[in-house]
């Protein structure tokens, strides 16, 4: 929705997701997320979703970013240095060293943080939970109390919108924090 709203304003944009967005990272995103695969240890599970940033940023981001274009995507470091080190607590300067040597410095310039209470937030996906939507409520608090302790430590970045119950409505609070960056 950001992504064609920023469009009706004329600017040129690539939205991107992650893990995902090109033929190799939508194969190791089917890894990662696969619920079959319950046993796998954080640092693979840190170094695959590394591998996968890798690979869009030099495939996809880079060449936009080269072109003058709005790269959107729906995740980033941010959600390696949340999950991987506030949720399954590795060592969130290892996640930032290697996250800096994959996206070879790219930086968002705001980031925002959707915040939706983790019950509310597990409730919509309560069909078809993928391996990391499988994992405890404890993992998914400490997520989110990681996103919350990133956006104190960058309020200029990182933004947090409260998720409402209208989509509509989200989406106007994204719009008036995207409007001060970018238009």
């Amino acid at each position: 929705m950001l992504a064609q709203y920023l469009k009706r304003k004329g600017s040129r944009v690539l939205f991107v997701r992650e893990p995902g967005g090109t033929k190799i990272c939508e194969q190791i995103r089917k890894i990662l997320l696969d619920p079959k695969n319950a046993h796998m240890s954080p640092v693979t599970e840190m170094l695959l979703y590394m591998a996968s940033r890798a690979q869009i940023v030099k495939e996809m981001i880079e060449p936009a970013l080269l072109a003058g274009k709005i790269v959107i995507s729906d995740r980033f470091l941010d959600s390696t240095i949340a999950y991987q080190g506030y949720g399954l607590g590795m060592d969130i300067n290892l996640i930032k060293t290697v996250g800096e040597s994959v996206t070879c410095g790219i930086k968002p310039n705001l980031t925002i943080f959707l915040d939706l209470a983790v019950k509310k937030g597990l409730r919509h996906r309560e069909s078809g939970k993928d391996r990391i939507e499988n994992r405890s409520i404890s993992f998914h608090q400490r997520v989110r109390n990681g996103y919350l302790k990133l956006a104190k430590k960058e309020p200029k970045r990182i933004k947090v919108v409260r998720v409402q119950k209208d989509k509509s409505l989200t989406q106007e609070k994204i719009r008036e924090v995207i409007d001060k960056y970018v238009i």
